[in-house]
């Protein structure tokens, strides 16, 4: 496309997504579907308008670090608080059971011996489904009027922690995955890395109280929120072999109890990820889907992939929430409600296939999973209440 080929190419991603985007939008679904599918039709696999380039590829690494800043700075401690031990169980269990059940389905398909390599990709893909996608199931339970029941704040509480603990696998993960490196020296970085937050966060966080007494609606604020993000990002992948991704959330959660200067910084980076960063980052996972030489087999492993996506959540943190002595409906509404995913396992993907260590092959199927999981979410959990207002209707 010559010398100035990155303007067309960013030019149609951006108009691509948007208008997929709306389409998404109109029958209900997430505007992220409508961002991958415009994706994957500017791709190789479809057009061919657009192929992956390095500055695609780095920008599109910019833009998932920024949504992960905002992650962190969007995370409400106050909720965290709100059901303690119960979230964290759901949310522990809603990790591991989808690692274990996904990662399964991974080595059902592909394993190929008794190796680390194999089980670093396993594990990678079930890392990937580990997330939960919450703001679905928001969306859909404020629809409902059911957001400030003790089903609504379980779940957003569990959400926040489900995030917080696949980021921490992600993190363990990229760092066990550098064969030049003893496990051991692995643990210590890792170990170490949280160390570093902790000091690092702790004279960040009342700098930026002092500066936000008479500056928190400062454009400037937002500008040194920004390039403490990529610092963050740039010390936990250079020094401690940390996901970058890993050190701009916790970057954001540092950040989270700055009540007006978090939303005054969240508003102005979340437009800039809005208009410029997301839609290359979410077209950049269309790009590499090439569904033009999926096989039987792809589709077949994307079937059992989104079977145990789906029952492994449900299952996980509908156990969790049983342990806790909630009803089995309720159970049953935190687990469906906990199914969704988005971004974050999106990002994880991403970062799995730049390491090595998912094969981008099965990435059509990754992206198929996550986006009936999105799809099927608010139609389970609207069927999950379905019987209750009934019952009550007929009285």
């Amino acid at each position: 496309m010559g010398a100035y080929g990155y303007l067309f190419a960013i030019a149609l991603i951006l108009l691509f997504t948007k208008l997929f985007g709306i389409a998404s939008a109109k029958v209900h679904m997430p505007q992220v579907v409508g961002a991958l599918v415009a994706g994957v039709l500017l791709g190789p696999s479809c057009f061919g308008l657009l192929e992956e380039s390095d500055f695609l590829l780095k920008t599109s690494e910019i833009g998932v670090i920024m949504l992960m800043f905002t992650a962190g700075i969007d995370t409400d401690i106050s909720e965290l608080k709100k059901t303690g031990g119960a979230a964290l169980v759901i949310a522990a269990l809603g990790v591991f059971v989808p690692i274990l059940g996904c990662g399964g389905a991974y080595y059902l398909f592909f394993g190929n011996g008794f190796n680390t390599s194999e089980f670093l990709s396993a594990a990678f893909v079930g890392v990937v489904f580990a997330a939960t996608s919450v703001s679905i199931t928001v969306e859909t339970l404020t629809e409902m009027g059911k957001i400030k029941s003790n089903v609504g704040a379980t779940l957003l509480a569990a959400a926040i922690i489900d995030d917080i603990i696949g980021i921490i696998v992600l993190s363990v993960l990229t760092g066990v995955s550098d064969k030049s490196v003893s496990p051991v020296i692995v643990t210590v970085k890792i170990l170490l890395f949280f160390v570093f937050t902790a000091v690092v966060g702790f004279i960040v966080y009342h700098l930026f109280k002092i500066i936000a007494v008479h500056h928190s609606h400062n454009r400037r604020i937002a500008v040194w929120a920004l390039a403490f993000c990529l610092l963050m990002a740039y010390c936990a992948e250079r020094f401690f072999g940390v996901a970058d991704i890993t050190g701009a959330y916790f970057a954001g959660v540092i950040l989270c109890n700055l009540t007006d200067m978090r939303q005054y910084v969240a508003k102005k980076l979340t437009v800039t990820s809005y208009l410029f960063f997301s839609p290359i980052f979410f077209a950049g996972i269309g790009l590499r889907t090439d569904i033009s030489g999926i096989t039987v087999k792809v589709l077949l492993f994307a079937a059992v992939l989104f079977f145990m996506a789906v029952i492994t959540k449900v299952i996980g943190c509908g156990l969790g929430a049983r342990i806790f002595k909630m009803s089995r409906k309720d159970s049953l509404r935190v687990g469906v409600g906990m199914v969704a995913r988005g971004e974050v396992a999106l990002m994880v993907a991403q970062k799995g296939i730049t390491s090595g260590n998912i094969n981008p092959d099965i990435l059509p199927a990754i992206v198929l999973c996550v986006i009936l999981a999105a799809l099927i979410t608010p139609v389970l959990l609207k069927l999950t209440y379905k019987e209750k207002e009934t019952a009550v209707s007929s009285r």
